[in-house]
């Protein structure tokens, strides 16, 4: 008998409980045959463990998937943070200098001016634009390597924004700086390094052109060197 309604109804004695008992199993047993299940297999089916839940239904012809989250992401929601970004106002490290002269004259933050604001570098394979900002932008340089976009240095208005507004910003979506001194504040993920400067200036650096750069100074400043000597010696 159902524990319910062994709590909820005052026992009986004597032949009605008996034929309210009858009745009883008589409905059951009727409800049960109706749907199918046999007395014997009542129990089982109420033993038996809840079922796997249904697998999601199949993708209707032609519709999408949703993408799957890329690995950025996936660790950003992991760990709350977001990635170190490698790029400002849409211009992103990589672009190269049409790309970015393209996006710097669509977007009213920049005045830029066309070609006067682009000039070549004394170093080889590299350029520069060079262009003035409005409101919360000051001035902006975007620095070029075989024609791709590696630096990216904006100045900010401190009319219009503060360091502490900009540094707690970053902060709350980036995590705490790897590098923290009076000087700057650095994040940096092997392939991005982002740089809050005091006065008050963001630096975005791609780190394989930022090393192999290097590499490339090194390697001029030791020739120099060695042409000092070489003068030297032949005085």
């Amino acid at each position: 008998m159902d524990p319910v309604l062994k709590r909820t109804r005052p026992a009986a004695a004597g032949p009605s409980a008996a034929i309210r008992a009858a009745r009883i199993a008589t409905v059951l047993g009727l409800a049960l045959g109706a749907a199918g299940i046999g007395r014997a297999s009542a129990q089982s089916v109420l033993d038996a463990p809840s079922p796997a839940p249904r697998p999601a239904p199949a993708a209707l012809p032609g519709a999408e998937a949703a993408p799957a989250p890329s690995a950025p992401a996936a660790q950003a929601a992991e760990g709350g943070e977001a990635a170190v970004p490698s790029s400002f106002r849409g211009i992103e490290l990589g672009m190269e200098r049409d790309e970015v002269i393209a996006a710097l004259k669509k977007d009213p933050v920049y005045a830029f001016r066309g070609p006067e604001d682009v000039s070549l570098l004394p170093s080889p394979n590299q350029s520069l634009i060079d262009v003035s900002g409005l409101s919360f932008v000051k001035r902006a340089f975007f620095q070029f390597y075989e024609g791709k976009l590696w630096a990216i240095i904006v100045q900010l208005n401190p009319d219009k924004i503060d360091h502490y507004s900009v540094y707690t910003s970053l902060s709350a979506k980036y995590g705490e700086p790897g590098l923290l001194d009076p000087k700057e504040s650095r994040w940096e993920d092997g392939s991005t390094r982002l740089s809050l400067e005091r006065p008050l200036s963001l630096r975005y650096l791609d780190m394989k052109a930022y090393a192999k750069l290097r590499e490339l100074s090194a390697a001029r400043e030791s020739a120099d060197e060695l042409d000092r000597k070489d003068f030297l010696g032949g005085l």
